[in-house]
């Protein structure tokens, strides 16, 4: 299948609900949780996201690969945070979401993942 708009992609799609389960995560922060933990957070989610679209409107296949691999190590950082904050003992009431919101940036890297890998082995080298 063939997509015209970035906002059509499965992959994109899942990036912005990932940012945005961050964003709700983090209306209501964990007590505690420094505003520089929260703002980086924030960052890298939309990271992912902002990259794949970047990487869509670019004009070659290796621009394309290597934002891809960018969004999929943004998405790394979003679980990493987030694996730092759940080993608070004070947050254990947040795990729950936490673990949905790792999922969900694990999902975003495995299609990540997937079609850069796809982009490689393709002849086609631009849009």
């Amino acid at each position: 299948m063939t997509y015209q708009r970035f906002e059509d992609l499965p992959v994109w799609q899942a990036a912005a609900e990932l940012y945005d389960q961050v964003d709700a995560f983090l209306a209501s922060a964990p007590q505690g949780m420094r505003l520089c933990f929260q703002d980086q957070l924030t960052r890298a989610a939309l990271s992912v996201s902002n990259n794949i679209a970047e990487g869509f409107e670019r004009g070659t296949t290796r621009e394309t690969i290597n934002f891809l691999y960018i969004a999929r190590g943004s998405a790394g950082e979003v679980r990493s945070m987030l694996r730092l904050a759940a080993r608070k003992t004070a947050w254990q009431c947040h795990h729950p979401r936490i673990a949905s919101i790792i999922e969900q940036a694990s999902s975003c890297s495995r299609q990540l993942r997937g079609w850069a890998e796809s982009l490689q082995i393709t002849p086609i080298r631009g849009q």
